[in-house]
């Protein structure tokens, strides 16, 4: 009996067969078959969704269903063929996303078969740079004065899992859909990007991707919103939340003015549109 656990699912409607996915999955989960991204075994995908943030038409999310138990030993037999690259995209993608367990059966396999383990880049392969370990050295010293900007915050909560969807604040709203990480990053989070919009703030990456999807749709179609603005990181991970954005908007069946902001990870505005 297949257990349930979470699985890559794709929408055949909405991919194109671009195949900017395929490279996010050194496992070997996926392949673009008869023009489609194709899930060709649940054996060889993890679940931690590294092709999710890659898809430009927001096909790729992650599900929770009965599969086939996630099989290290058969994806590194796929993986080794490939060549060490892929063997190296590999291994960081498991341990950068806390999947010890199968880097550690990964590491072992190599050993078995007296395969050298390749020597790790600073920037990870699978394409999750939202986890590289970095520094940042501030542009300027800490200000010394005693005054502070004024906070442009106006409504309470403001995690997007615990907003009623009904809230009275969202009447005639323009709203700021933000990343976690954006309002640690800009020094101008405040005066730039919140004032006069209501924020909501979410993780494509850590929190649960359908649940967003259809709380964001509901909002949009049960309120009167005059426009909102997806704020996020550079980081490829981030841009599921532009894409759960862009599908909640057309699922609402309204025609909501939309702006996407994207920040670098030091704080500035990367692209505008």
């Amino acid at each position: 009996m297949k257990k349930t656990r979470k699985i890559v699912h794709i929408d055949e409607e909405k991919c194109t067969g671009c195949g900017l996915c395929i490279p996010n999955c050194p496992e070997g989960a996926l392949q673009v078959i008869d023009g489609k991204a194709r899930l060709i075994s649940d054996l060889f995908c993890d679940g931690l969704g590294a092709c999710v943030g890659t898809c430009p038409e927001g096909a790729l999310t992650v599900e929770e269903r009965p599969a086939e138990p996630y099989d290290e030993r058969k994806v590194m037999e796929n993986i080794v063929r490939a060549g060490a690259n892929t063997i190296r995209a590999h291994l960081q993608h498991l341990k950068e996303h806390g999947a010890q367990k199968f880097y550690d059966e990964a590491v072992a396999y190599l050993k078995e078969h007296n395969i050298p383990l390749p020597e790790e880049k600073p920037a990870l392969a699978c394409g999750c740079s939202g986890n590289q370990v970095r520094r940042i050295t501030p542009k300027g010293k800490p200000a010394t004065d005693t005054i502070r900007p004024e906070s442009q915050l106006t409504t309470w909560p403001i995690q997007l899992t615990l907003v009623p969807v009904f809230a009275p604040y969202f009447d005639n709203a323009h709203i700021l859909l933000a990343a976690d990480c954006t309002g640690f990053t800009s020094t101008a989070f405040h005066s730039e990007f919140l004032a006069g919009k209501v924020l909501l703030i979410a993780c494509p990456k850590l929190d649960d991707a359908q649940f967003y999807l259809d709380k964001l749709t509901n909002i949009f179609r049960e309120n009167n919103i005059l426009s909102v603005t997806c704020l996020h990181m550079e980081v490829p991970c981030c841009y599921g939340l532009v894409q759960i954005t862009r599908q909640a908007l057309k699922a609402s069946g309204k025609n909501i003015p939309f702006k996407e902001i994207t920040l670098t990870v030091d704080g500035n505005v990367k692209e505008e549109k």
